[in-house]
């Protein structure tokens, strides 16, 4: 049964909400008075993401910080940390993570509070990059309970050298829709989250080669990169895995509708 006021969830459902009894009773939560519960409404109904609006996403059983203009963290994601978790566990020893291009730090977090919860080894060193200041604000928020660190910068530029051969673990969600798909993304992603946090340039795989080029660099022996990618991209991202040295292994999770891309480094 719904707490929130049936006009509220009538306003939902007439702007095209499919969830609009839940988005009320979160929004309803949210707000302190009536005045400020329709303010929230009026930006729903305007298009603004729900997480924006309540400051915080649901991801990997945890809730995690999001501010406005911040790239909101997809449950398909969750396919990357579910991967990343049996490669750690596999290994057995306390693991070096690295998130890149980690927008609120969602996979580093998850990924963290996976192995706490299931009684695998933590990370030794927990560490996230993101070039943008207010997401990397937002992934320094998140990942404080685990004792990550956070270097803004693109992509692998501000990790620091010492990490150089021995990441464990290596995992990224970069943008990986095509240029000339981004008109047809729903207009609350298209119009409110940063258009570099989406766009992957003309085939979609622009920062994916630049996150395979890189990650040789920073791999321990037999440590792995994960990557979020389409299921078409897959194969062509998987060629790249190949000629940077790495054994590539592609992984479709049907339940979750998500395609992950692993590269492991040779052996000692």
């Amino acid at each position: 049964m719904t707490d929130a006021p049936p006009d509220v969830i009538r306003t939902l459902r007439a702007a095209g909400c499919v969830f609009a009894e839940e988005e009320a009773d979160l929004l309803a939560e949210a707000a302190p008075d009536r005045a400020a519960l329709d303010a929230l409404v009026a930006r729903r109904v305007a298009g603004m993401p729900l997480e924006h609006l309540l400051g915080h996403v649901e991801f990997g059983g945890l809730r995690l910080a999001v501010s406005s203009g911040v790239f909101v963290p997809r449950r398909r994601t969750e396919a990357v940390v579910h991967e990343a978790a049996a490669l750690v566990r596999a290994r057995g020893a306390a693991p070096i993570v690295v998130d890149l291009c980690s927008g609120a730090g969602a996979i580093a977090a998850a990924l963290a509070e996976d192995l706490r919860r299931g009684g695998g080894p933590l990370p030794a060193d927990l560490h996230a990059t993101e070039i943008d200041p207010v997401a990397a604000e937002c992934a320094r928020r998140n990942l404080a309970p685990y004792g990550g660190e956070v270097h803004t910068g693109d992509l692998d530029a501000p990790l620091p050298p010492h990490l150089r051969g021995r990441v464990d673990v290596l995992v990224a969600n970069v943008p990986y829709v095509p240029t000339g798909a981004i008109a047809r993304m729903p207009p609350e992603a298209r119009d409110h989250e940063p258009r570099r946090a989406l766009d992957g340039g003309p085939d979609g795989l622009d920062v994916a080669r630049r996150f395979v080029a890189a990650a040789p660099l920073w791999l321990a022996p037999s440590g792995s990169m994960l990557i979020e990618t389409s299921e078409r991209q897959a194969p062509v991202l998987a060629q790249e895995v190949t000629g940077h040295g790495l054994d590539p292994r592609i992984v479709v999770d049907d339940d979750l509708e998500a395609t992950v891309v692993i590269g492991t480094a040779p052996g000692p």
